[in-house]
């Protein structure tokens, strides 16, 4: 009587057999398109997760998501006291009110999306250890969940620019608009930032650094053009074609009428959108592989 015995695979026979049957190594980063894919077949999972972060930020408050407006206004308050009517840095404006309200709440988002994005994979390690999605999804979410936030603050900033004295206009329906390109550019913006910090956690740190410098030399406080008179030309414009200023201008631009509505200002706008998200997109995904690795 004789007993047969199989052979043990080889390993090549066993990573065919895999592949034949549709199965990829964990953690493995899959192609781009494949990437792409399996990223909009998760879009519930992603507004999920912005949603739910945009509820749970204030839900441990009394005043709740009132917040989103009660932190831009006190501050806006603090800083006209401050720049506008001690230190006159917005001289020529005629409705200084709107005018910084309008940097106020914009740039506070702007800000907050960057810094809670950067830090969106460190943050969320344990969900990234467990389960297998496209790790995209956590810097996208904070882009979505803080534009959530921002959203109530929009419709407070309509009434202070009508009550101080902005007539409607038909650019008013352009601000949507302005939030989708500032919503792609911060998803870009974030994507990047994730990538630098789980690169070199240490790198965090200058997150903060980077958002007080962008404050300072975006326009928040004062009109653009003020650098290119102090300054020169050349720091004039790398002050007023840098992508915040870009949008802090351009939503001046459709709720006021402080400059003008011109298409080379929609195109910059676009420009940098598109531009942060391509890149960042990239950039990110060919880091896929590393998340949760450390």
């Amino acid at each position: 009587m004789t007993t047969s015995t199989s052979e043990p695979h080889e390993p090549a026979d066993l990573a065919a057999l895999a592949r034949e049957h549709g199965l990829t190594k964990v953690g493995q980063r899959p192609g781009l398109f494949s990437y792409i894919r399996e990223l909009w077949q998760r879009r519930s999972f992603l507004w999920t997760m912005s949603t739910a972060r945009s509820y749970s930020q204030y839900q441990n408050n009394y005043l709740g998501q009132l917040w989103t407006v009660l932190s831009p206004l006190t501050l806006a308050a603090v800083y006209y006291a401050v720049f506008i009517v001690m230190l006159r840095t917005a001289e020529g404006i005629d409705n200084t009110v709107a005018f910084l309200v309008i940097g106020i709440f914009i740039f506070l988002s702007l800000s907050a999306t960057l810094s809670s994005g950067a830090n969106s994979i460190l943050n969320n390690i344990d969900l990234v250890r467990s389960l297998q999605f496209p790790r995209a999804v956590l810097p996208i979410s904070v882009s979505i969940s803080e534009m959530i936030n921002l959203l109530p603050a929009i419709v407070v900033m309509y009434g202070i620019v009508l009550a101080t004295g902005e007539s409607p206009s038909w650019t008013w329906l352009l601000v949507p608009g302005v939030l989708l390109l500032v919503l792609i550019f911060t998803a870009g913006a974030c994507m990047i930032a994730a990538r630098i910090v789980v690169a070199a956690r240490d790198l965090r740190n200058f997150i903060p650094m980077v958002t007080r410098v962008l404050r300072y030399g975006s326009g928040v406080f004062f009109p653009v053009s003020v650098a290119q008179e102090r300054f020169g030309p050349t720091v004039g414009a790398i002050v007023e074609y840098q992508p915040v200023a870009v949008y802090l201008n351009l939503a001046r631009a459709c709720f006021m009428g402080e400059m003008p509505m011109t298409g080379e200002l929609w195109l910059l706008a676009l420009g940098w959108a598109v531009v942060f998200f391509v890149v960042g997109f990239i950039v990110f995904w060919s880091g896929e592989e590393k998340y949760g690795r450390d």
